[in-house]
């Protein structure tokens, strides 16, 4: 196999010269080359085994900088452009190398993820090449080319060495079956063969049970659990705790484990820990590890190799995190028994390739153009968005097990009063068909509970280690392996992205708008967080400083205008239906907004947090589901709302806070983020909703216009604002 950049292009080897290189007190003769050519970085679209690529040239020029891998399962992988990364599946809480912040990982280069040390011997001189590393910076003439399918679920690192006429490279790929998976490949680009020893892997892998938090804060205890331990016949790396940590005298077994085992290197070495890399350097003899205890966990692969001329020798590395008994046995019978063990593992692969396209095509993010940068760039927007919002799982089509879960998770009394109906679905059926029979039932709780559900999957909170205070979950599979459909986000988020997904699944509209209205509040703003099963508000934590909360402006207009002005366009009759149907709920955030005076007093300081409601609240849910979260009348039962009342409360909130000549004060402790970019955090006047509520009352005039209804019901309170407002306004 010849190497990668020889797959695109031809590289000219240059001449070296000799040079003594002095390291850990080993001596070792290199012909290599004090000072290596400072080239820009390139970069350019390629083909590599049949799959699109963009390939960076000379991105070591760049200042370090981070990318994420996405597979189509539940992998995580973010990664430095110097090798550093951090991965694992669904959460931070189940890692395979630490989860840090970005600078940390930029910095961990040297102690996680890959480590590759090469002693080539040449005319009975020892040459001593760390690719990718910096501790011999310069010192050979090299080129590092950086390649990240168009797909983002692969990514390749390669470095050729000019002087020693080789190039290796290492790739991650994900597999719903088999984990993480690094590939490398060692390629001899000289006319001789070429003597070597290698030591290759990975370092810093974390064993199952320790959280993100524990791994922050007792990174030094979580250290002294671990123990890695080697199965010598297959060789596979177990690594896991020799208990789960708790500060509590009480038994704590930790039952799960992360296995990591290798293909294409059978008579190799194995090695559980990173202490023999020095070894490897001064040419000491290396011993095979088959404990370690008290260690941070290495799979480490050290061989003899006689690589032949203009030829290739490459090598997998498999970890998955999160593997019970069951899991590691069927790994050992694979290796035991299969002899195409490496064919099941490429076929994973490609199957989740086909996947993800799959799932980004449902968004409609493929397209062909003569610009190709803008098509890719389409593709990657079109994966991000279905990434934070989710995507339909199956079109329009939904599993009625899933609705019925989904109802009795947010209000068991009205899963239990129509326990009849619910059973008498069929095993599928169409979204639109699933509303209309249960609109029939004339249960204004079932109709809104089915209107608010959607078979949403793939969906994950933007986190990521750039923004350490949002910590994401990956929930596409349970415990047991089954699909999951789930999603969740940021208030501004879910809706975001929404608006992009609504051009691909309309027949969702309507259900968007009651999700979003229906987690509104009463005084005309909105929670913190969305999800399947609700919404949450932010709590103070009184150990954490950085804790805080209030209402989230987030562009309550904008979002849901766009909502109403493309179901007008689609479904011209959804809305004017609702205009008088009282099918809505009220979210109950307990946060009180100050009076007036108070607010004059002190702008920045407006909102008291209701504890004794939120308590209140908890025990409701706890009761019922998440409807104990909506507000409820004195008889105890959810109040309702029809739509022109929803609307209207969203635009009273605003209209009173209104300044004329300045734009609409925001009086609630969180800003409106666009105007946030101004500086305006939670205190000022916000000009972009400003101009969104004009367009919202011209769209909301033509909508009651073409309504013709003679008079709509709403809360008392609701047309006591109203008209005291046109008074205020008309004076």
């Amino acid at each position: 196999m010849s190497s990668l950049s020889e797959r695109v292009q031809c590289w000219q080897p240059s001449s070296a010269h000799d040079q003594r290189i002095v390291t850990d007190g080993a001596t070792f003769v290199a012909e290599a080359s004090l000072k290596r050519d400072e080239n820009p970085a390139e970069g350019a679209y390629v083909d590599l085994d049949n799959e699109r690529f963009y390939r960076l040239a000379n991105y070591d020029a760049m200042p370090p900088f981070l990318m994420s891998l996405v597979s189509d399962s539940n992998h995580w992988l973010f990664i430095s452009s110097n090798g550093g990364l951090t991965a694992g599946r669904r959460d931070p809480d189940h890692a395979l190398f630490p989860y840090c912040t970005d600078d940390h990982i930029h910095d961990s280069q040297e102690q996680t993820g890959s480590k590759t040390l090469i002693m080539v011997t040449r005319d009975e001189k020892s040459f001593l090449w760390e690719p990718f590393s910096r501790r011999y910076d310069k010192l050979y003439r090299v080129s590092r080319n950086l390649y990240k399918s168009v797909f983002s679920n692969k990514i390749i690192f390669e470095e050729i060495n000019h002087d020693l006429s080789l190039a290796f490279s290492y790739a991650w790929f994900t597999s719903e079956r088999f984990g993480f998976i690094r590939r490398a490949v060692l390629t001899n680009q000289s006319a001789e063969p070429v003597v070597l020893e290698l030591l290759d892997g990975i370092q810093n892998v974390l064993p199952y049970g320790i959280t993100r938090r524990f791994q922050m804060e007792y990174s030094t205890l979580a250290d002294g659990y671990k123990v890695s331990e080697l199965e010598d016949e297959a060789g596979v790396g177990i690594f896991r705790l020799s208990s789960i940590p708790i500060d509590k005298a009480e038994p704590s077994e930790a039952l799960r484990v992360t296995a990591i085992w290798s293909d294409g290197l059978e008579a190799a070495k194995r090695l559980l820990s990173s202490a023999q890399l020095n070894c490897f350097r001064q040419r000491h003899c290396l011993r095979e590890e088959t404990e370690i205890r008290g260690r941070r966990g290495a799979y480490l692969l050290n061989a003899q190799l006689t690589v032949p001329a203009n030829s290739a020798k490459e090598w997998h590395i498999i970890a998955d995190v999160n593997q019970d008994s069951a899991g590691v046995a069927a790994t050992l019978h694979l290796l035991r028994t299969s002899k195409e063990a490496r064919r099941e593992l490429y076929e994973d692969i490609e199957r989740g390739t086909r996947n993800l396209v799959r799932i980004v095509a449902s968004a409609d993010g493929l397209q062909l153009t003569e610009d190709e940068p803008s098509s890719w760039r389409h593709f990657s927007n079109a994966l991000f968005n279905v990434m934070r919002g989710g995507v339909p799982d199956e079109g329009y089509r939904i599993h009625c097990s899933d609705l019925k879960s989904f109802i009795t998770r947010a209000n068991r009394e009205v899963a239990q009063r129509q326990s009849g109906f619910l059973d008498s679905l069929p095993e599928t059926i169409l979204h639109s068909e699933m509303l209309a029979l249960a609109q029939e039932r004339q249960d204004r709780d079932l109709e809104r509970l089915a209107h608010e559900y959607l078979p949403l999957t793939f969906s994950r909170r933007h986190g990521d280690p750039s923004r350490p205070w949002n910590i994401f979950a990956i929930e596409v599979k349970d415990e047991h392996g089954r699909k999951m459909l789930n999603y969740q986000g940021n208030w501004r988020d879910i809706f975001q992205n929404w608006e992009a997904l609504a051009l691909s699944f309309p027949g969702y509209l309507e259900s968007m708008i009651f999700k979003f209205l229906d987690s509104s509040t009463a005084d005309g703003y909105n929670p913190y967080r969305v999800t399947r099963d609700g919404f949450e508000w932010e709590v103070i934590d009184p150990h954490d400083a950085w804790s805080y909360f209030g209402y989230w402006g987030d562009h309550q207009v904008i979002y849901l205008l766009k909502f109403l002005e493309k179901s007008a366009g689609y479904h011209p009759e959804a809305l004017p239906n609702l205009l008088t149907r009282p099918v809505f709920a009220y979210a109950n955030v307990p946060y009180r907004i100050k009076p007036y005076e108070s607010l004059l007093q002190n702008p920045r300081n407006t909102i008291e947090f209701d504890t004794a409601l939120d308590r209140k609240i908890q025990k409701r849910v706890a009761a019922l589901g998440a409807d104990g979260k909506s507000l409820l009348q004195e008889s105890g039962s959810l109040k309702h709302a029809n739509l022109t009342e929803k609307l209207l409360v969203l635009l009273l909130a605003k209209l009173s806070n209104y300044i004329p000549e300045a734009g609409i004060w925001m009086n609630t402790q969180r800003p409106d983020w666009n105007d946030a970019n101004n500086a305006l955090v939670g205190y000022g006047v916000s000009m972009v909703t400003l101009y969104y509520l004009r367009r919202f009352l011209v769209f909301c005039r033509k909508l009651f216009a073409a309504a013709k209804t003679p008079a709509i019901e709403v809360s008392c309170e609701v047309a006591v604002l109203f008209q005291q407002i046109v008074e205020t306004l008309q004076k």
